[in-house]
This record gives C-alpha cells, structure tokens and sequence, in this order.
C-alpha cells in the first residue's frame, strides 16, 4: 500500500506536467527530472504514471506531441501544451490552491483544539 505522500504526488501529477509544458516543449525524462529537480528530490514521477499520464492529456486534447532527432539516431518525442491544456491547468490549479487552502484551514483548527485540550491537562 502506498503511502499518503506517493497518493499526493500521484494526484499532482497531470498539474505539475501541463505547468512544466508552459515553459517550453519537453519530452518526458527532461519532465521527469526537472520536477526532480526543482522539488530538491521531494517529488519524482516514475515512467509508470508520468506516461500513462501523458496519454491521457493527449487522448483529451490538452497536448500534443511530436518527435525529433538528437544526436546521431536517438529519436524523441516532445509534448506540447495546447491551449485547451492551458485552460485545463487554469481549472486544475485553482482546485488545488481552493483544496490546500480548505485543508489548512481544518488542520489550524484542529491544531487549537489540540493545543487547548494540552493545556488543560
């Protein structure tokens, strides 16, 4: 069983793929290891939902992608963010921020009650 950790990242997933996409085209192990990268190791996405994921914002037409050569014969294949991914990331991004802000607001409240029921021990 996963932890509730590896359950947020997966839920992050799609958000954080379509935020990087709006920088540039990339293609998914540079994805994979920005996130990496920029959460300081916190986050990595696996091949094993990070593709899976990829299909999925394509099959809804949120991206596209293309391929090109690197080096000699090393061939790969970018995402691009269309603009229905723009608008969907736009969606997806204040649902996170609205949740965050829903959880903390329950966890301060939950922190008082604590502190006050230590208190009065």
């Amino acid at each position: 069983m996963g932890s509730a950790k590896d359950n947020f990242k997966k839920g992050a997933v799609e958000m954080l793929l379509l935020t990087m996409l709006c920088e540039e085209d990339m293609y998914g192990y540079q994805m994979a290891q920005l996130v990496k990268k920029r959460s300081k190791g916190e986050i990595t996405i696996p091949e094993g939902s990070m593709y899976p994921t990829l299909y999925r914002l394509m099959s809804k037409g949120y991206i596209t992608d293309h391929q090109s050569t690197s080096g000699r014969r090393q061939l790969r294949v970018y995402y691009h963010i269309e603009p229905a991914g723009r608008e969907h990331l736009e969606q997806i991004r204040k649902d996170y921020f609205d949740v965050n802000r829903g959880i903390q607001m329950v966890m301060d409240k939950s922190a008082e009650v604590i502190r006050g029921l230590l208190e009065d021990q």
